[in-house]
């Protein structure tokens, strides 16, 4: 039985049904398909060649004759900084094991939006290079090249270097130097890797200028940059600093305790 899998829908065609489902699909080019032809009891699989020219894209791809795009709102468009292909020390990745980007540069933004009776800009500009949540925003491809289409709260900072520890946290994101995990425990026993409990505890770096209230004014930040702080496990978005150190950006809700000795 042959089974043709795209983007998590399977589909477990027949022999001739297999055919006629593939040649609805004829033209299509994009990004990735994987298929498996796994020897049948019957004997039968599918040709290479039927499924040749069949891939699929997660990007929305925005045509040539369209030379520009305008976000609206509070929407940022910022261009994708490209994967990197090689380690450190030089051995080509493969594409499964390439890092997924997070951060580009700022390429166009909205006019803001309306918080109460206020009117508020968007507070990056042109040609910023950002550092924005994972998982965020609308990938698009356009003039040969990734985009990513979010909202600007999706902006975690401004990062002008190659190093997170100079990040210009923005609204109410914090940016924190992640203590060591413990090498022993209470009792003295030295620690494995896999053992040493990942740290929630670590130092204020930068602080972001605060969150906006209802008005759409800037709110003081609860925190500030040299505390020490305990924050939720689970929250944020983890770096590897240049000087080997951890870091993670969150939001100052995320910050559960300041801790004082």
């Amino acid at each position: 039985m042959a089974s043709l899998q795209l983007t998590g829908t399977t589909f477990v065609p027949g022999n001739r049904a297999a055919a006629a489902l593939l040649s609805r699909f004829e033209g299509l080019r994009p990004a990735s398909a994987r298929v498996s032809t796994p020897p049948a009891p019957c004997g039968v699989r599918l040709p290479r060649r039927a499924f040749r020219g069949l891939t699929v894209k997660a990007a929305t791809v925005v045509a040539p004759k369209y030379t520009s795009v305008k976000p609206l709102g509070d929407r940022v468009l910022v261009k994708v900084k490209s994967s990197e292909e090689k380690t450190v020390g030089g051995i080509l990745l493969p594409s499964t094991a390439q890092t997924k980007p997070q951060n580009g540069e700022v390429v166009a933004v909205g006019d803001g939006r309306t918080i109460g009776k206020n009117k508020v800009e968007v507070s990056v500009e042109i040609g910023s290079q950002v550092v924005y949540s994972k998982y965020a925003g609308t990938e698009i491809d356009f003039n040969g090249s990734k985009h990513l289409l979010l909202k600007e709260d999706d902006i975690v900072g401004i990062l002008n270097t190659e190093d997170v520890k100079d990040l210009k946290p923005l609204n109410d994101r914090v940016l924190i130097k992640v203590a060591e995990a413990e090498e022993k425990t209470s009792g003295g026993l030295l620690l494995t890797e896999a053992a040493k409990e990942k740290p929630s505890i670590g130092t204020v770096i930068a602080v972001g200028p605060g969150p906006l209230d209802e008005e759409g004014n800037r709110k003081p930040p609860t925190v500030s940059a040299g505390s020490t702080v305990l924050f939720s496990k689970y929250a944020g978005n983890e770096f590897k600093g240049g000087d080997g150190s951890d870091y993670i950006t969150l939001r100052a809700s995320d910050i559960m305790a300041a801790l004082s000795s």
